[in-house]
């Protein structure tokens, strides 16, 4: 059985003539059939197929010509402002964590105790062991532990207090970022990288370690950047 739609009529007409767009059954410059054909195609009102299209004009969709008709100018929408703010927040707060915790790292390398490596090795151990079904913010929590472990390996507690400081915007950040990913993936398939940082700081190779936190936090950084682009 079909669930029930709560969501506003107009939204899910808007919706529907979208997916037409979309599909190629309304190529561009395409004249969409009049609002009373389309009111009684989708089983709603004349106003809400009006709704429904200016919706979709103010996306960037379609274009009402006056006297003419409302024509298809786009194949797809323009990212919704929500969007693109909260897109614009994630890149800011990686390029911060970029520089905290690649210094962190080198420090770790250099400072770690056999109990800190004990704790960075259980957290990694706990991010692997997510399972795939687990949501954005359990993901995020399991990965923030670690990189959380490599902050307190670095015993410097101005450098530990910015970072506990930070982490409720981070965490909301990364959860952003998953939760608009599209492509149905996560950022899960790079325990190689953070195993890299392990091995670096469990070597004591301050170089290698600051290196290793560097490149991996470039990685989510693209990724953060690139997130929910069509």
């Amino acid at each position: 059985m079909t669930a029930l739609q709560r969501r506003p009529l107009a939204d899910q007409a808007a919706e529907l003539l979208l997916e037409r767009v979309r599909s190629g059954a309304w190529p561009l410059d395409h004249r969409l059939p009049g609002e009373q054909a389309l009111a009684a195609e989708l089983g709603v009102g004349r106003s809400t197929v009006r709704e429904a299209i200016r919706q979709l004009a103010g996306r960037g969709v379609l274009d009402s010509r006056q006297g003419s008709g409302v024509y298809v100018v786009s194949t797809d929408t323009a990212d919704d402002w929500d969007e693109v703010l909260r897109r614009g927040e994630i890149v800011d707060v990686l390029e911060v964590r970029a520089a905290l915790e690649a210094e962190a790292a080198g420090l770790a390398a250099a400072r770690r105790t056999p109990a800190d490596l004990r704790t960075m090795t259980t957290a990694l151990a706990r991010r692997g062991q997510v399972a795939a079904t687990a949501s954005p913010a359990e993901y995020v929590d399991a990965d923030l532990a670690f990189h959380r472990a490599v902050v307190d390996a670095a015993h410097n507690a101005v450098l530990a207090e910015l970072f506990a400081t930070f982490v409720p915007r981070l965490r909301r950040a990364m959860v952003a970022m998953v939760d608009l990913d599209r492509t149905g993936t996560t950022h899960r398939d790079d325990q190689d990288a953070h195993e890299a940082i392990l091995d670096a700081v469990r070597d004591r190779d301050t170089g290698r370690a600051a290196a290793a936190a560097r490149e991996h936090l470039a990685a989510v950084h693209a990724k953060g950047a690139d997130r929910g682009r069509p």
